[in-house]
């Protein structure tokens, strides 16, 4: 009997053996991510916000080093990384859309990426543009991934008839660096050839200029270069608040964790600089505030967060009088 459980337990672990050595190679070779799986379904009971905002996913695949959603301050009762899907999202857009007396900008995004991994099968923030256009709505999309190309025919129609504005998230122009602190979401080049194909079909764009991480993005040359391509895809707002981080509990341990892992001795310079502030500037924002709005009044590039917001917000003035005599 020993011998038999000897014999049985050298064969489980050798199975288990086997299979993380599988994992590994299938994820060195196809690049697997475990994280663009996970999910479960709920029934929201509600979706659209006071001020006309929608989020048809909680949690994250992208893996951004800095991210602030994964704070404690927002309740997540689940693994960030599985995400909570509103399975019933666009029912309740319909529902909330056909009871608005007049019709103004619906924004997605600013909580949680609508073009996530999971996106490219659920396919419910595409079914929820589709009512956005056949209602007539606005809409203003923020995201850090190239898959929004895939509704390009619906920002256009609804660029159209009404207003359509795509945000996008740039941090660095470095690919490399890029991988590093954004690590499975589209490349700079990528995002930056959405807000030229925007820019070729007349949808205007805006800018997140945000989170600069000290000593690891907050170079001249860095901001420069962003600013660059942002003159170039002739955006039409930069949004930024100073040079900086903000970190809270939840998402500064995974910050530094990931430091420790492609930044040797980060973390120790962070929390000598530090120590545990939420707010963390660089000590190059005295320089290149100056130089990002100076870049920006000489392209007339909205910089102001309230201008940003108040485009953003806008609905305009003819489709809202038109809406109130249908």
């Amino acid at each position: 009997m020993g011998s038999f459980l000897i014999i049985f337990y050298l064969a489980l672990i050798t199975i288990v053996i086997f299979v993380y050595l599988c994992f590994n190679w299938i994820n060195r070779i196809f690049n697997f991510n475990y994280r663009r799986f996970l999910m479960h379904f709920v029934q929201a009971k509600g979706l659209l916000s006071k001020d006309n905002g929608i989020n048809i996913y909680r949690g994250c695949s992208h893996g951004c080093i800095y991210c602030d959603s994964r704070s404690r301050c927002y309740g997540f009762t689940h693994a960030f990384e599985d995400i909570e899907v509103k399975e019933n999202a666009p029912e309740l857009l319909e529902k909330a859309l056909r009871s608005k007396r007049q019709k103004c900008m619906i924004g997605t995004g600013a909580m949680c990426d609508p073009y996530l991994h999971v996106e490219e099968r659920l396919l419910l923030t595409r079914r929820c543009l589709e009512l956005i256009d056949r209602y007539e709505f606005g809409v203003a999309v923020q995201t850090k991934s190239a898959r929004i190309l895939r509704d390009f025919d619906l920002l256009t129609s609804i660029n159209e008839k009404a207003k359509a504005i795509v945000q996008i998230t740039l941090t660095t122009y470095d690919e490399d660096l890029c991988k590093k602190i954004e690590p499975d979401v589209s490349t700079t080049k990528e995002r930056i050839d959405v807000l030229m194909k925007c820019k070729e079909a007349g949808i205007p764009t805006v800018v997140w200029l945000t989170p600069i991480l000290p000593f690891i993005n907050d170079t001249a040359d860095n901001i420069k270069n962003l600013l660059d391509a942002c003159v170039d895809a002739g955006v039409k707002g930069i949004i930024f608040w100073g040079i900086g981080v903000t970190l809270r509990d939840g998402d500064r341990e995974y910050f530094y964790h990931a430091l420790d892992k492609d930044f040797s001795g980060m973390k120790e310079k962070y929390i000598r600089t530090y120590g545990n502030a939420y707010n963390l500037p660089s000590p190059n924002e005295k320089m290149l505030i100056p130089m990002i709005v100076e870049q920006c009044q000489k392209a007339g590039i909205l910089c102001s967060p309230d201008e940003c917001f108040a485009y953003l917000h806008h609905f305009p003035e003819k489709y809202v009088q038109r809406s109130l005599f249908e």
